[in-house]
């Protein structure tokens, strides 16, 4: 019998507010330190326990569960305060401090747990196969470094980055999300099967 599996496995989702106030962005900085400080000392575990997680898929093909429970649980968090802040700028309704999914805040990143791994596939997935999906990121992220270079220098501002610009002034003047921005991800309604 032939397993079905989803062909992203990972689910990213998020409700945009349908109207933000005007100047909070201007202070979400501010707002954010505490989670930028918390996120600092979980992403240094991220990394710890991701060794660990290695060596453990290497012997013995199985990604210990509290491991994996941890490293998903960070990722939604910093996926939340993306959103929150100046990733995305989607939501003025401040980033729960939880590594759980919390079903009423906008957003959602779902990981199912893997049942077994290939023993030896972990010892060249996360370099070989991720090579092409580092160079598209790298372009993404530096994207603006060519082009500011080109001009003044006034430093370098990515894709991302230029895009948030874009949004965080219309939310200024317009208190709307721009509509010819790429907007984040719709809800997706399971019982909808979309």
């Amino acid at each position: 019998m032939a397993e079905s599996r989803d062909p992203y496995p990972v689910r990213v989702d998020a409700a945009l507010d349908p109207a933000a106030p005007r100047g909070l962005w201007l202070v979400k900085w501010l707002l954010l330190i505490p989670h930028y400080v918390v996120l600092a000392f979980l992403w240094i575990g991220f990394v710890l326990v991701s060794v660990v997680a290695f060596v453990a898929i290497l012997v013995t093909g199985r990604y210990p569960r509290p491991l994996f429970e941890f490293n998903a649980g960070v990722l939604r968090w910093t996926w939340r305060v993306h959103y929150y802040g100046y990733g995305a700028l989607g939501t003025d309704r401040y980033p729960p401090f939880t590594l759980a999914d919390v079903p009423d805040y906008p957003t959602h990143l779902e990981i199912p747990y893997p049942g077994h791994l290939s023993r030896g596939l972990v010892l060249v997935k996360w370099w070989l196969l991720a090579l092409p999906h580092y160079l598209v990121l790298s372009i993404l992220a530096c994207g603006g470094l060519w082009a500011s270079s080109r001009g003044a220098d006034h430093g370098s501002m990515g894709a991302g980055g230029l895009l948030g610009l874009i949004a965080a002034i219309a939310l200024l003047f317009t208190a709307r999300y721009p509509k010819s921005l790429p907007r984040p991800c719709p809800r997706r309604n399971p019982a909808a099967g979309s």
